[in-house]
C-alpha cells in the first residue's frame, strides 16, 4: 500500500484512465472477489487497506439520518450544478429524482470548521491572522439544526474509527480539544461529513483524503443491488443499506451503482484541520494495532 501511494499521480483527477492501467499493469490484483460478509482487507506487509461491515447500522439510526437529510433538502437542491462533468461531484448528470420518497438529490459537505480551498495552513494559531471559517452549507439559522441532527450517527462512525484506526482516532480526538479552545463560544463538533443522495459515482480516487487515514463511508435509504467496485483492488462489494465501508480514498479507486433511493454520509478528516491545530498525521495501521476493546450496540 505504500508503494501504490508513492506511484500515484499527486496531480491527477484519479479518473484518467490511461494512469489507472499502468498502475494496474504494476500492482496487479490476483483474482476477481465479490465480498458480501464483513471483511478486512490486508496488504503483504500487514497495513489495512479496507474495512467492510454489512447491516453495520441498526434500523432506528438509518431512520434519523434519512430524517436527517430531509432537512438538509434545500442545502442539496442548490448543490448541483449544470457545468461541465470534470466536476463530477456536483454534475447533474449523475444524479436522478426519486419516484416516491422525499430524497432530495445532490451533494454537499458539512463542517463548522472548514478552510478555502489550496490554503493549507500550518502551525496554531496560523500565521497572517487567517483563520477557519464554516462551510458554506451552515452558514445561516439551519446550521445548528443540520449539526444536531447528525449528532448520533457522527458517533457510531467516530466509535467505529477507534477500532478500524486506533492512532488517526486519537489525532482526531486531539485536533478536536484544540479546536474547541480556540472555538469554545460556539460549542462545535468538528467532523467533516459529505452528504450525497441518489447519485451514482463513477470510479475514482479522492486526492485531498489522507493516504494514511481511513474515511468511514455509511449508506442508508430505499433502494437495492448497491454495488461498490473496488477497481483497483479486483474487489466488488454488496453495498445495501445499512453498510459501512472503511478506507482511504486517497488510495482506493472505488464507484458505486444502485437501484432506487440512496444516502450516503461519507466521514473524514482534513489534513488542513490537523495542521491547523499542529497534529502529527497518523501512520498506516496494520492488523495487530486493531482495539479489540471496544464494544458498540447501535
Amino acid at each position: 500500500m505504500i508503494r501504490y501511494n508513492e506511484a500515484l499521480d499527486k496531480r491527477s483527477t484519479r479518473m484518467i484512465t490511461k494512469h489507472e492501467e499502468a498502475l494496474l499493469h504494476k500492482f496487479p490484483y490476483h483474482s476477481e472477489q465479490f465480498l458480501d460478509k464483513p471483511s478486512v482487507l490486508v496488504d503483504s506487509g500487514g497495513h489495512i487497506i479496507l474495512w467492510y461491515l454489512p447491516d453495520a447500522i441498526s434500523p432506528w439510526i438509518r431512520a434519523e439520518m434519512e430524517e436527517a437529510m430531509v432537512g438538509m433538502g434545500h442545502l442539496l437542491k442548490k448543490s448541483m450544478t449544470s457545468g461541465q462533468e470534470t466536476k463530477w461531484r456536483t454534475f447533474s448528470g449523475y444524479f436522478h429524482m426519486s419516484n416516491c420518497h422525499p430524497v432530495t438529490p445532490g451533494c454537499i459537505n458539512i463542517a463548522p470548521c472548514w478552510f478555502q480551498q489550496g490554503r493549507e495552513p500550518h502551525g496554531f494559531p496560523p500565521s497572517g491572522g487567517f483563520v477557519s471559517e464554516v462551510s458554506a452549507t451552515l452558514k445561516g439559522e439551519g446550521g445548528p439544526t443540520v449539526i444536531i441532527s447528525m449528532q448520533r450517527s457522527a458517533l457510531l462512525a467516530f466509535v467505529a474509527l477507534r477500532v478500524m484506526h486506533l492512532e488517526l482516532y486519537w489525532a482526531s480526538v486531539t485536533t478536536q480539544i484544540k479546536l474547541a479552545l480556540w472555538a469554545f463560544e460556539n460549542n462545535l463538533m468538528f467532523n467533516c461529513t459529505a452528504v450525497i443522495c441518489n447519485r451514482q459515482c463513477p470510479l475514482h480516487r479522492d486526492p485531498r483524503s489522507a493516504p494514511e487515514g481511513f474515511d468511514v463511508m455509511t449508506s442508508v435509504g430505499h433502494y437495492c443491488n448497491g454495488l461498490m467496485t473496488l477497481s483497483n483492488l479486483g474487489i466488488q462489494l454488496r453495498y445495501n443499506t445499512g453498510a459501512m465501508v472503511g478506507c482511504s480514498r486517497h488510495i482506493v479507486r472505488h464507484g458505486v451503482t444502485f437501484t432506487g433511493d440512496q444516502i450516503v454520509w461519507t466521514w473524514f478528516i482534513c489534513d488542513s484541520l490537523h495542521n491547523f491545530v499542529g497534529t502529527p498525521r497518523p501512520q498506516y495501521v496494520k492488523y495487530m494495532d486493531v482495539d479489540w476493546d471496544v464494544s458498540v450496540s447501535a
